[in-house]
């Protein structure tokens, strides 16, 4: 399964608690791949360098096999990472294969995205705003899988949606 949304929708925290619902499964954070880079790294920040595309693909590649090793292996994998607009395809396409794909997209507003990114720690917006992700995201993102608007829903509430509409994000 993979978890997207724009930075600061609770794609982590999601992500976790998803997986501690499920039997033998997996977390995998797509963002652990671009912190392995030691020199060279290029932030995937408006306007995307030609470097950065590279880069970006690589990351997801990276993780898309790492999810195949998983469920080789017998895991659910619950992978989290922010795929967007054309690049959402691209993800698709790596992960299909080996096992049925769920897509489930966390969709809140773009006022309750910039209130919840003002109340956290960790920053990642970079040149991005929330209003230029969430354009891309809603005007730009193949309307595929499991749209969610977790506005108003807790973490355990969105969890309890997803397992209920797991269908509705399964990839055909």
């Amino acid at each position: 399964m993979f978890v997207t949304g724009i930075i600061a929708v609770g794609k982590s925290t999601v992500a976790q608690a998803l997986a501690e619902r499920l039997p033998k499964s997996v977390h995998l954070r797509g963002d652990a791949f671009r912190r392995m880079i030691v020199n060279g790294a290029v932030a995937p920040l408006p306007p995307m360098s030609d470097e950065a595309f590279p880069q970006l693909r690589l990351r997801y590649s990276i993780a898309a096999m790492a999810a195949h090793a998983y469920c080789d292996c017998g895991f659910t994998v619950v992978y989290q990472g922010i795929a967007v607009g054309p690049m959402l395809d691209e993800v698709i396409g790596m992960l299909r294969g080996r096992s049925p794909v769920c897509l489930v997209v966390l969709c809140p507003t773009a006022e309750v995205v910039a209130e919840r990114d003002a109340s956290r720690a960790k920053t990642g917006y970079g040149a991005w705003t929330t209003a230029m992700l969430d354009s891309e995201l809603r005007t730009n993102t193949t309307r595929v899988g499991l749209w969610l608007d977790t506005s108003e829903l807790t973490v355990a509430e969105t969890v309890d949606t997803i397992l209920a509409r797991l269908n509705e994000a399964r990839l055909r």
